[in-house]
């Protein structure tokens, strides 16, 4: 094994000539992208490569609709669906299907996939795209908090899923469900709850995570999709809000706004994290919208470095860049390729349809891979579009497939094909991976 992916391990490590023997570790997977929503995959013990045989399945347990990606933590996974019961579902991004049907959020036990309860409410859809939620479950502690698709944010009890309290953002604030409905991952951090709401002085919104009670408000934003990050710069903690109309920096505390560089996405579809490696901020948004930030070292300002253009940089549509040693890796939505990128000035290092489509040569329209790094290595696991889970090595060279396994079947439909588009959660050395019909347990250890 090599040292590279160990790397910010906190158990005690003896290293001998490059080579050396540690405990494996374990670790939770408590929301979107991960503990620290940064893509990063942080357990040991698992394999360095797919087998040509393929992994081993562990469970699988059938689902409903969403969008929202699994998340584990207390030995519980937890997933977010929706079940329809009535309507006409189709997908037209200029239109609303209306359906009536529930809401559910599953708890089940991490080994086995037997259910351990489940929380469910009604929940009329108009949104264009109803495939279910589009939020991973957040857990904090003894809490888990969910956002749906039409709104409504609720904290439950892990243990039992006990309802704690509950908001609906189009009730409380007066807003309309954006066309592809609420998206902003709920971000916890201190005593505090933030997501995306929309609005004058309304942008984003800090609740008190344990009553619901509003704290501040903050912003003149449309409500956007992208979740909110918090990152420290300029010796400053700093609340990253991508909306429509561009990125700003908040004071996490009281909303007080720091800087606001413009960036206008098309169709408002503000939707992938803001990607920071160093003093440099990554933001990608759909067809031409790319933008590489200067953070300043010294106080909470910044300024724009350079901006991608057609075939530069990597426009990313639902799927969030990784920027690690100076590339961003990323799923074009015009190409529909992974398109590596120098992070100095936008240029395009290489390119390739093999994490997303791999028969293809030319173009796939919103090619997709979800894209995890694991540890600090030059190793990563993409989930494609296809249902295939693959490892490979990236670097500025190139992209070295490491292996494949197909999961699960893709089940939504986009621009007349058929994708998985939800991230998988990694835990237990277990990849935890749904579409709209099934959850899969895929083994990882290299046991």
């Amino acid at each position: 094994m090599r040292l590279a992916t160990f790397v910010g391990f906190t158990a005690s490590i003896v290293v001998l000539n490059h080579w050396f023997l540690a405990p494996t570790s374990a670790d939770d997977w408590s929301g979107w992208m991960g503990n620290q929503r940064d893509g990063v995959y942080r357990e040991t013990g698992i394999v360095d490569e797919v087998p040509a045989d393929g992994l081993r399945i562990k469970w699988r347990k059938p689902v409903s609709l969403g969008y929202a990606g699994p998340a584990v933590a207390s030995g519980r996974v937890f997933v977010f669906d929706y079940l329809t019961e009535s309507g006409n579902a189709f997908n037209d991004p200029g239109s609303r299907a209306s359906l009536n049907g529930k809401e559910r959020l599953t708890a089940l036990d991490a080994a086995t996939g037997n259910q351990l309860w489940q929380h469910e409410y009604n929940c009329p859809y108009s949104i264009s795209y109803p495939s279910g939620p589009r939020c991973t479950p957040t857990i904090d502690g003894e809490f888990v908090y969910i956002l749906g698709a039409e709104g409504d944010l609720k904290c439950l009890r892990v243990e039992d899923g006990e309802l704690v309290w509950e908001r609906s953002l189009k009730r409380d604030f007066g807003v309309e469900a954006p066309i592809w409905g609420f998206t902003s991952h709920p971000l916890v951090d201190g005593d505090m709850l933030y997501t995306m709401v929309g609005g004058p002085g309304q942008g984003i919104v800090a609740f008190d995570k344990k009553s619901g009670e509003v704290r501040w408000k903050g912003l003149d934003a449309k409500t956007g999709y992208c979740p909110p990050s918090i990152i420290t710069a300029g010796g400053t903690r700093q609340l990253i809000v991508f909306h429509p109309q561009g990125v700003a920096s908040l004071d996490p505390s009281d909303g007080k706004q720091y800087w606001d560089i413009p960036l206008e996405p098309d169709y408002e579809m503000s939707v992938t994290r803001p990607m920071v490696e160093g003093n440099r901020m990554y933001v990608s948004s759909i067809r031409t919208k790319a933008i590489m930030i200067q953070l300043d070292e010294n106080q909470p300002t910044a300024k724009e470095l350079w901006s991608g253009d057609p075939k530069e940089a990597v426009h990313c549509s639902n799927s969030t860049p990784l920027f690690v040693d100076g590339v961003i890796y990323g799923t074009d939505c015009n190409d529909g390729d992974l398109v590596a990128v120098d992070g100095q000035d936008g240029s395009q290092l290489w390119t390739t349809f093999e994490a997303t489509k791999p028969d293809e040569k030319r173009f796939v329209r919103h090619g997709t891979a979800f894209i995890t790094r694991i540890g600090d290595s030059d190793r990563y696991f993409l989930m494609s579009e296809t249902g295939d889970l693959i490892m490979a090595r990236l670097s500025k060279k190139g992209f070295e497939d490491l292996g494949r396994f197909h999961v699960l079947e893709p089940t939504a439909e986009c621009f007349g094909r058929s994708v998985v588009w939800s991230h998988p959660a990694y835990a237990n050395r277990t990849a935890y991976i749904r579409n709209d019909k099934e959850i899969v347990a895929v083994d990882l250890s290299n046991q």
